[in-house]
């Protein structure tokens, strides 16, 4: 049975959360591979609306097995909170959720250091710790899910840690320090509440592989924020490639079948970096308000512009992907005209490709193709042959520019407004 990784082709926000929840219908196991709270998946029900931070979107479908891997970061806080929003909206939970042993968890030190550190880098983090916490599990001094399990073995690491962060937090930061026993404590507490879910998530998925389950692989963020093959510095912490999908649940390459890539009809970014096609106008403001541009984790205000297929066309080569979902068509409805960029200019040469030069992508202006738009409501629309012949000629421009198909084609949040031209766990086989 195939195993299918959904990732962002752009800088994160595709709207990747409605579409693993439509093709959780047809999967046995939904996990997450990378990323931490930061991330927000939003998926509309019945007009009843679901932010997921750090449980897969699949949990929204009754039965579904929902894994949260070791490439995830982990506030336990934030996972509490959002299991008990959840049971509290009748939600089924716990005999479906598993949380691996070897997840980092976040601790109150890695959010202090991260927004103090901000003030000085200006990346964009979110504050959330992610970062100070993915820079422990490198340096090999994180505290891992496990330890919550063993509370003498959690406290010697907490003392340990404390004992460094505390020098860093008060010299360098000009930070209150912080209390052992209130941390242990606190912590101790979440352990009695999640221990339950907590196993060997590489040992579980891999006995699902081996039983000829679906395995849907959520990744968190998109392509160009992933810590070594995105717009670097302005990037995530972690891998959100599809590559992210084996080191962040322990599966080999071998077991995934397709990759399906999530893209929005124009482009967006939240928070620092460079972005060409970036619109500063009435323009981009227009695009934020009809696409509701703002931040399912955070609220902030999204950077709108037009699609980028040097972007795209680069997250296919790095992902290997085998087909794109293409979301939020219906928010280019009323435009005579749309444009698409489809190089980069700078000192007289142009770039075809991706650039990671930062001067390029700073500084380039983009090459842009025009084409006519259908000025048609495409709101709800659930076949491809039911769209404007000009929205059918945009979508098919992509699909030359990027050398993928778009197989999937949302035209609204609502889950059911949606054109399945393929469907990745029935139609992709890629062995």
């Amino acid at each position: 049975m195939p195993n299918i990784v959904v990732v962002g082709a752009q800088w994160g926000d595709e709207g990747k959360g409605k579409i693993i929840d439509i093709l959780a219908k047809d999967a046995d196991v939904v996990a997450r591979y990378q990323g931490g709270h930061n991330a927000g998946h939003t998926v509309v029900v019945n007009d009843e609306e679901y932010i997921l931070h750090l449980i897969p979107s699949g949990i929204i479908h009754p039965g579904k097995i929902c894994m949260i891997g070791n490439g995830v970061v982990i506030d336990p806080e934030a996972l509490i909170g959002e299991i008990e929003g959840l049971k509290s909206r009748g939600i089924a939970i716990d005999n479906n959720l598993f949380i691996s042993k070897n997840s980092h968890l976040i601790m109150p030190y890695h959010c202090i250091i991260d927004k103090e550190s901000e003030r000085s880098k200006s990346i964009g983090t979110t504050g959330r710790g992610i970062g100070p916490a993915y820079v422990d599990k490198v340096a090999r001094t994180g505290i891992r899910m496990s330890d919550l399990l063993d509370p003498q073995l959690f406290r010697e690491k907490l003392e340990l840690n404390l004992s460094n962060m505390n020098y860093l937090l008060y010299n360098v930061y000009k930070s209150e320090q912080l209390d052992l026993e209130e941390i242990y404590s606190k912590y101790m507490g979440y352990a009695k509440k999640i221990g339950k879910y907590i196993t060997d998530v590489s040992i579980l998925i891999n006995k699902y592989i081996e039983e000829n389950s679906n395995i849907l692989f959520e990744g968190a963020q998109g392509t160009l924020l992933d810590i070594d093959h995105g717009t670097y510095p302005y990037v995530t912490s972690s891998n959100a490639i599809a590559g992210g999908a084996c080191t962040g649940l322990g599966i080999g390459p071998t077991k995934i079948d397709g990759v399906l890539g999530v893209s929005k009809a124009y482009t967006t970014r939240v928070g620092s970096g460079p972005f060409p096609t970036e619109l500063k106008d009435k323009l981009g403001n227009d695009l934020r308000s009809k696409g509701r541009e703002y931040g399912a984790t955070t609220g902030r205000p999204r950077r709108c512009g037009w699609l980028d297929v040097v972007v795209v066309r680069y997250s296919v080569i790095i992902n290997g992907m085998s087909g794109i979902a293409l979301t939020k068509l219906d928010i280019l409805d009323e435009y005579p005209n749309i444009k698409i960029c489809v190089g980069y200019k700078y000192k007289g040469n142009i770039y075809n490709e991706m650039p990671h030069e930062s001067s390029v992508l700073w500084n380039c202006e983009p090459v842009y193709e025009e084409i006519e738009g259908w000025q048609e409501s495409t709101a709800g629309i659930k076949r491809f042959d039911s769209l404007p012949d000009k929205a059918k000629a945009y979508i098919e421009r992509i699909e030359d520019l990027i050398g993928v198909s778009i197989d999937i084609i949302s035209t609204s949040q609502k889950r059911e407004d949606t054109i399945i031209k393929q469907n990745p766990f029935k139609d992709y086989l890629l062995v």
